[in-house]
């Protein structure tokens, strides 16, 4: 019952604020049923946590560790963004960014984006995580080209073709697999599940094998942002609406991971090598270097921390594709700080942009005499984003750096310098807009303080101290993964 809870209503309320339109009670509507989600994933994250894996719907859906964490992350973080656009979206509408139709179809979209997702990570059939892929994809490039400007169609034009082209290798990757689980499990959909093929790996063929996690890599490694196939998601983060930016950082990015690491599994079972993992790292490792150095010459806020965002899925890939318990551990509590941690800063930065009418950094200033709350937030936000103690980035990256010493000692002070990099330019770009006199075009608007309070403390808490249950969470999820 709570699974189809977790997936239902998500699409309801897709389905009522389509209708519901620009009506006042729209927004609220849009947050009761973000929670209501939220509350659906947390029992059967309860329910997983205590019985084991769930296989449901005649073998369609599958649940375990691994995936209803990341469920449980992504439900809470929609929530608190759909919060927060409550207050950031009336002040677009107000000032004519947005007008009925474009509200109507914003909420719409933003709740059908969570079903995509929320799909893409219970489905046990690879060919639905395909086209739950692809629905996420066009969804959110509708929501990238809300605004209507030039700037924004162009953003959303190009993260279409991009992602197309992407998604379109993925469907290789997925056509190769079947191909290989089809010698084992005959015709039909039993070669397509992810619980028949880790059961049969063994008997996969592991050449075809490797060349589709080749197609998947390029494929889903595009809607992760890894670098070279980055270009969509700078443009897509500053042109869209600022909680789209959050989801689209904070979660997107951690399911089509998640397809990869599915297949890493397959290919690591079939062919008794690390080779799923060496292409990872490398990937990882270009991404980490190629983001840090670009931070160095951003000026637009939501631009800069897009290659943040681009960076920090370079360092949880890299440590995936380094392997052990330790540095699987340390990516799978990454990608959950990164989450919490970017989503906030991009709330912050929505605010930053509201108060002084501009996206260029250059054009703001002051903001914690202005409004603390922006200010610290956007401050804090920083210092946890760039691995300082004791906020659990910190925790992740230290865990990721001591795996690596260990097992690749080579790669560390090129590990160490892209994150050294990012660091300084963060500091450097940030620092300005914190602190110093507020401009007198400032404005002063009433804030979202839930969303940014709550994942801080969240994202301090699991750096001071990570829960028994959850540490035990990661522990199981780190198995599946061996």
């Amino acid at each position: 019952m709570s699974l189809l809870m977790l997936l239902g209503v998500s699409l309801v309320s897709a389905l009522a604020l389509a209708f519901v339109g620009d009506r006042k009670r729209a927004a609220e509507i849009n947050i009761l049923g973000s929670a209501a989600t939220f509350a659906a994933s947390v029992f059967l994250a309860v329910r997983v946590y205590q019985h084991g894996p769930i296989v449901a719907g005649n073998n369609f859906f599958f649940v375990d560790a691994l995936n209803v964490y990341l469920a449980v992350v992504t439900a809470f973080v929609s929530m608190t963004t759909a919060v927060f656009s409550r207050r950031y979206m009336r002040h677009e509408r107000e000032n004519g960014r947005v007008g009925r139709a474009g509200m109507r179809f914003y909420h719409a979209m933003f709740q059908l984006f969570i079903f995509a997702m929320l799909l893409a990570l219970l489905t046990n059939n690879v060919g639905v995580l395909w086209i739950s892929m692809e629905l996420a994809t066009l969804s959110t490039v509708l929501l990238v080209s809300l605004y209507r400007t030039p700037s924004a169609v162009e953003a959303a034009w190009k993260y279409f073709i991009l992602c197309g082209v992407g998604i379109a290798q993925a469907l290789f990757g997925t056509v190769l697999l079947y191909f290989a689980a089809e010698r084992v499990f005959g015709e039909g959909s039993a070669g397509l599940l992810w619980t028949n093929l880790s059961q049969s790996v063994g008997s996969l063929e592991p050449t075809v094998l490797t060349l589709a996690f080749v197609f998947f890599m390029v494929g889903y490694g595009t809607k992760v942002g890894l670098v070279p196939l980055h270009n969509w998601l700078p443009d897509a983060h500053s042109e869209g609406p600022t909680p789209i930016s959050a989801v689209l950082s904070g979660l997107l990015l951690n399911v089509a991971l998640y397809a990869l690491l599915r297949c890493k599994v397959l290919v690591d079972g079939a062919t008794g090598s690390h080779r799923a993992g060496h292409i990872m790292m490398a990937f990882g490792l270009v991404s980490i270097l190629v983001s840090a150095f670009s931070l160095l010459r951003q000026k637009d806020i939501k631009r800069m921390f897009a290659y943040s965002s681009i960076e920090h899925m370079g360092i949880a890939t890299f440590a995936f594709g380094l392997g052990g318990p330790v540095a699987t551990f340390g990516g799978l509590l990454h990608m959950l700080v990164h989450s919490l941690t970017k989503s906030s800063i991009f709330f912050t930065a929505g605010h930053a942009s509201q108060m002084h009418d501009t996206q260029e950094m250059s054009g703001i200033r002051g903001l914690i005499r202005g409004n603390p709350l922006a200010g610290w937030g956007l401050m804090l936000g920083c210092i946890a984003i760039a691995g300082m103690p004791p906020f659990g980035v910190f925790t992740s990256e230290f865990l990721i750096l001591t795996a690596l010493i260990k097992n690749a000692p080579l790669l560390t002070p090129v590990f160490l310098l892209g994150i050294g990099v990012a660091f300084a330019a963060l500091f450097g770009k940030v620092m300005p807009m914190a602190f110093g006199p507020a401009p007198e075009n400032q404005r002063r608007l009433k804030l979202s303080h839930f969303p940014v309070i709550a994942h801080m403390a969240l994202v301090l808490v699991i750096g001071l101290y990570l829960p028994g249950f959850l540490s035990a969470w990661f522990h199981m999820a780190v198995e599946l993964l061996k």
